[in-house]
């Protein structure tokens, strides 16, 4: 017998990985992007000090512990206060004076990750004088990030750098009036806890949960390949409202998918859409 290729051979064991975690434990990266759900599987491995993805595998479907560890490996959890601060500029140029005509708003962060953007969100609203007829539902798979994004507590030492962004993101305040200091952490106030609900949702298995004023999904469809991607955009799309707007991360795209046509840009650069149809 001939030897096979290697690259092969670790294509055919993430499969087999994946697909036991899928019908085990319910969760799909099946059609996640491929490089970086790679580059990710095996920080997990080195991480859990084995040698393959079988060991993995064996490892993960018997230790309950060792799956939430791998979960929270391939959780892409990259965020920050005002990321991107020239899209919340947009945001308040062309979607909030849509939103003051409504007597109630409903918002979806989807894929809030550790919440850093949601409370971004709530504070911009908050100046804009429309917080307290929002209401913003923010989810993530992984149940760990959640309770972080709920608790409001981010890294002191962060907090001169999201003063920067806040500032550039056209903030109107001091931004250190949102935030107690405490020990090592900055504790965010709670008056901007009173609109938020935090909640698991998985975007690639859960379905719609409710109709909204405005969804955002930023930097999450990057870690999917067109199938899955096409499969959340009809997610995304169906639990819009007609006229509600739409915002996408700095690389995501609604050009080449089946939605494409049935939203109007509000701001292209910043990936922020209003559906139309």
């Amino acid at each position: 017998m001939s030897p096979k290729n290697p690259n092969e051979l670790e294509d055919i064991e993430i499969q087999l990985l994946l697909e036991g975690v899928y019908r085990y434990y319910g969760f799909d990266f099946r059609n996640y992007a491929m490089a970086s759900l790679k580059r990710r599987i095996w920080n997990t491995i080195r991480a859990e000090k084995l040698t393959s993805v079988s060991g993995l595998q064996e490892k993960v479907l018997h230790d309950s512990a060792c799956m939430e560890r791998f979960l929270l490996g391939l959780s892409v959890n990259v965020t920050a206060m005002f990321r991107d601060p020239s899209f919340y500029i947009a945001f308040r140029n062309k979607a909030v004076p849509l939103l003051r005509t409504y007597p109630f708003i409903r918002i979806w962060h989807a894929g809030c990750s550790t919440g850093e953007e949601v409370y971004s969100m709530a504070i911009l609203l908050f100046e804009e004088g429309l917080y307290h007829r929002c209401r913003i539902y923010a989810t993530d798979m992984n149940e760990a990030v959640l309770r972080k994004a709920k608790a409001g507590i981010f890294s002191l030492h962060l907090m001169q750098e999201y003063t920067q962004l806040y500032l550039r993101a056209g903030g109107k305040e001091s931004f250190s009036k949102y935030y107690t200091a405490g020990y090592d952490g900055a504790i965010f106030h709670s008056f901007l806890k009173e609109n938020l609900i935090f909640s698991p949702h998985n975007l690639v298995t859960d379905a719609s949960f409710n109709e909204f004023n405005v969804i955002l999904c930023r930097n999450v469809l990057i870690y999917f390949n067109k199938e899955l991607q096409d499969q959340v955009h009809k997610l995304l799309y169906g639990s819009l409202k007609i006229f509600g707007v739409l915002g996408l991360g700095k690389q995501e795209t609604l050009i080449g998918s089946p939605y494409e046509d049935f939203y109007d840009e509000l701001a292209a650069q910043e990936k922020l859409y209003r559906r139309v149809e």
